[in-house]
């Protein structure tokens, strides 16, 4: 039996990049992304739905994330879905949650508001591994 599990979305952050390393040393990116459907509705005009999708990122894209985008920021994502499971710290049983761990993405203009947004300065560790990277 074949298996195939590809995400593709474009939506935009719904909060600022959580950046955080791993004991390793390995950089992990977490966001959440809200993608925006019309949907016709019954009595005849549209209305639109959100859905809330919570992402994650490692090493060199994690850090290219976090120094270029911000809450509010359009993004094309490709990735996979991982499902989690784990016991909550209250004693509230097991909980679980799907999400994408992005392997690629594009930034997308979102216009006027980019020109005038303050850019996210880079870390001086990111600046010395990937210099000044213009998009």
């Amino acid at each position: 039996m074949a298996n195939y599990n590809r995400v593709t979305l474009i939506g935009n952050l719904t909060r600022d990049i959580e950046m955080r390393a791993t004991q390793e040393g390995m950089h992990v990116a977490k966001f959440g992304l809200a993608i925006n459907r019309k949907v016709a509705s019954q009595l005849g005009g549209t209305r639109e739905t959100t859905c809330f999708v919570d992402c994650t990122a490692f090493d060199k894209s994690a850090e290219l994330l976090h120094r270029y985008v911000r809450k509010g920021s359009p993004l094309f994502v490709e990735g996979r879905l991982e499902f989690s499971t784990w016991e909550a710290k209250d004693g509230g049983g097991k909980r679980s949650k799907l999400s994408v761990v992005v392997e690629n993405f594009q930034f997308l203009s979102d216009g006027e508001r980019s020109e005038q947004a303050p850019k996210r300065q880079a870390t001086p560790k990111a600046q010395e591994e990937y210099g000044d990277i213009p998009f």
